[in-house]
């Protein structure tokens, strides 16, 4: 593991189901699934931990407060997230607030031609990202932030998707101003093209460098894709599925290859086919887990003032602002969910970036209600739903380690108030990692040809190598995979957030454009 990962506590101990079923992915039961993970396992250590140490380069921020012995260590890269978040908020005087109402009318077609430029709506250019980012973390991270570092950490995790939410506008009116749009109408963008293309407005020597820094954000790209846009997800549903029916016992590659073609049946239409999906499956599986959250907090309305003021107190106890909660937060809720929404990371502008319109800051704003929904109301609901039920207290202070424990809580908290919610749960992370797949797929499919070309072999070659994996990460516990695809997925971070900061004065214009234009309407 690199070196961010909290210790485990020796006396914790997680769900025993998802302990068992964690064994059972780290060590396939057949021979040669042993042979074949230990041999890729072998070949990719020294890989993951190399980019690990430098990707995730700690610092230490206070002395041991959890009594460990360690001093608390932060990743410069959860800073430099969290520090950007936040500035770009007080720059843009809190437009994350401001332009709320606007967004929503935008997102309903009001404020844009439906006929400009681009190939999906606003709504499925939303719904497309969103099925990137609602999944896992706001899930099993949320428990796993919690139960280290108590209910404060829910509350840091709420703040730091608010502010994210000003991040994704940025980087989404970028990705829009600087796509690409061929002669057949079909939409290449993202952080490589506002990278390349936006800094070469300033130079040649600005060309150069943003030439180099988009395709290492290409590459990166690519590797996120296949790890932890695809393996970890399939990886994590197939655990949930077995733990519940109990199929497919040490043959996780046959529920992987049954999601692999499911896969491959949409990602084959491009960004129509995924816009097309996506924009019915996010509202179907969002809206049967808030509801179901919510008729949970219904059968615990006495707790949840209890609960709304255990979780602010918490939040600013010293040992939480300083040590374990705020560290919970930041490794556990960022590190595969980056606040649980992606916000600064660059992937997102992928999907937006083709949506029609001919205002790029209307798709900023769009974009500004992702983190809103994903982490201001998915995760504050988990939030409140696993400390209301009580089931925080069986678990405080444990360090749950692996992801499916932290599904295992967010199972057990449900389940506790509708005994039969855990199959709901299964198919919501089936659901979840499904549509994060055919939305990372697109992003990675994106980059590849930023790299390439649009050369249909390459393509072809991609996708099969998409799916490919879909049937490795659900059948093998490819644990240094993943750890090396974290890796490449946080080291978008820095040219991203480099492009970000060097083109903020045109973001600003295109802001001020289309309020301009919106004054009418």
């Amino acid at each position: 593991m690199p070196d961010f990962a909290p210790a485990q506590d020796d006396a914790a101990t997680p769900p025993a189901s998802a302990e068992a079923d964690a064994g059972e992915t780290s060590e396939p039961e057949e021979a040669e699934g042993k042979s074949v993970d230990a041999t890729l396992d072998g070949f990719l250590k020294p890989i993951a931990d190399g980019l690990g140490k430098v990707v995730f380069f700690s610092v230490p921020i206070a002395k041991d407060v959890d009594g460990d012995g360690k001093a608390e260590t932060i990743p410069i890269v959860l800073v430099l997230l969290a520090g950007t978040a936040l500035f770009l908020t007080l720059y843009f005087k809190f437009i994350n607030l401001r332009a709320i109402k606007l967004a929503f009318k935008t997102v309903a077609g009001k404020m844009t031609d439906q006929n400009a430029p681009g190939e999906i709506t606003h709504f499925q250019a939303l719904s497309a990202a969103l099925s990137a980012t609602v999944g896992l973390g706001n899930i099993a991270g949320v428990a796993i932030a919690i139960c280290l570092g108590g209910p404060g950490a829910a509350f840091w995790m709420i703040i730091l998707g608010f502010l994210g939410m000003t991040s994704k506008f940025c980087e989404c009116t970028l990705g829009v101003k600087y796509r690409k749009i061929d002669e057949n109408g079909k939409v290449s963008g993202g952080a490589m093209y506002y990278l390349s293309r936006g800094l070469g407005e300033k130079g040649p020597r600005w060309g150069v460098f943003g030439k180099i820094l988009a395709a290492f954000f290409a590459v990166m790209c690519v590797g996120g894709a296949l790890g932890a846009g695809n393996m970890f997800q399939i990886n994590q549903a197939q655990i949930q599925f077995h733990t519940v029916t109990g199929l497919f016992e040490g043959r996780g590659w046959i529920f992987g290859l049954i999601i692999a073609i499911m896969v491959a049946l949409v990602i084959i239409g491009g960004i129509k086919g995924i816009a097309r999906v996506t924009s019915k499956l996010v509202p179907v599986m969002c809206g049967i887990y808030v509801a179901a959250a919510i008729v949970v907090l219904i059968m615990n309305f006495g707790k949840v003032p209890e609960v709304f003021m255990r979780i602010v107190t918490e939040a600013f106890k010293p040992e939480a602002v300083i040590g374990g909660g705020f560290i919970a937060v930041l490794i556990q809720g960022i590190k595969r969910g980056v606040f649980s929404n992606e916000a600064g990371i660059g992937s997102a502008p992928i999907a937006h970036s083709a949506v029609k319109t001919d205002k790029p800051a209307s798709e900023g704003l769009v974009a500004l209600l992702e983190p809103f929904f994903d982490t201001v109301i998915v995760c504050s609901l988990t939030a409140f739903v696993i400390i209301g039920t009580g089931t925080y207290d069986n678990y405080a202070g444990q360090d749950l380690g692996a992801w499916e424990n932290g599904v295992a809580v967010t199972s057990e908290a449900f389940g506790s108030a509708i005994p039969w919610f855990p199959y709901v749960l299964m198919v919501a992370v089936i659901l979840f990692a499904f549509s994060t797949m055919i939305s990372w797929s697109y992003y990675g499919e994106r980059a590849v040809t930023y790299l390439t070309g649009e050369k249909p072999a390459v393509l072809l070659a991609y996708r099969l190598l998409f799916c490919a994996c879909t049937v490795i990460g659900a059948g093998a516990g490819l644990k240094n995979v993943i750890n090396a695809s974290d890796a490449m997925f946080f080291a978008m971070v820095v040219p991203n957030l480099i492009g970000l900061y060097v083109l903020l004065p045109v973001v600003k214009k295109e802001l001020n454009l289309f309020v301009e234009t919106t004054k009418d309407k």
